[in-house]
């Protein structure tokens, strides 16, 4: 059994051992934010970065990349080489998220145009043909007019392949046969539409039906 005096002793003891604990950590000197501070003279607590200080990530050494623009002024090349590779990715992204709209031949004829939406213009158009290529970039970046911005959804270099392949598409949907390279055959004559050749939305009409070859044997 514990005497009294024991139990007097080991009380004191454990009040000694917490005198002994601090509180700095849980005391220490702070600032509550945007709360006033006499030490800096601008009286502000909260400090600015740093000049020069660049988020995590977001340290943008080519500014062409991920902008398209050459000072203020959109530029017109692909800051890397064109490869299939390349053109396949656009594709597949401009499939994604641009043809809804913008429909698979670039016409502005889309799924969502088909519903009621605001068609943008054709990528065909004089206009849209001659504008740079950084123009593009700009546009799926930050949006123009009813298109919203694209940045958070495609990454800089998926937005250049999308940029490429839309050139790709102006560039088949006005070619001729004199841009096809000397000895390269055509596997097929260019059928003749009724109009236009339709888009990602709506079928084409040719202008002759098309006859199966079994039953022309027949």
């Amino acid at each position: 059994m514990l005497t009294l005096r024991k139990l007097a002793s080991l009380g004191l003891l454990a009040l000694a051992g917490l005198t002994g604990c601090r509180q700095d950590m849980h005391d220490q000197p702070r600032f509550k934010p945007l709360a006033r501070s006499d030490f800096y003279a601008d009286l502000r607590s909260a400090r600015p970065p740093v000049e020069g200080t660049v988020a995590r990530g977001e340290l943008h050494d080519d500014s062409y990349f991920y902008s398209g623009k050459i000072g203020n002024n959109p530029g017109d090349y692909l800051p890397f080489p064109i490869s299939m590779e390349k053109l396949a990715r656009g594709r597949e992204r401009f499939n994604i998220y641009c043809a809804p709209c913008h429909s698979r031949v670039g016409d502005g004829n889309g799924m969502i145009v088909q519903r009621g939406f605001r068609a943008p213009p054709s990528y065909h158009t004089e206009r849209l043909r001659k504008a740079p290529l950084g123009y593009f970039f700009d546009v799926i970046t930050n949006g123009f007019g009813a298109m919203p911005d694209y940045a958070s959804q495609i990454s800089p270099d998926d937005r250049w392949c999308i940029v490429a392949y839309i050139r790709a598409l102006q560039l088949s949907q006005s070619a001729t046969r004199a841009d096809i390279p000397a000895g390269q055959a055509v596997p097929s004559p260019v059928p003749d539409f009724r109009d236009e050749p339709g888009s990602g939305a709506t079928l084409p009409q040719r202008s002759e039906p098309v006859v199966d070859k079994k039953e022309e044997q027949k």
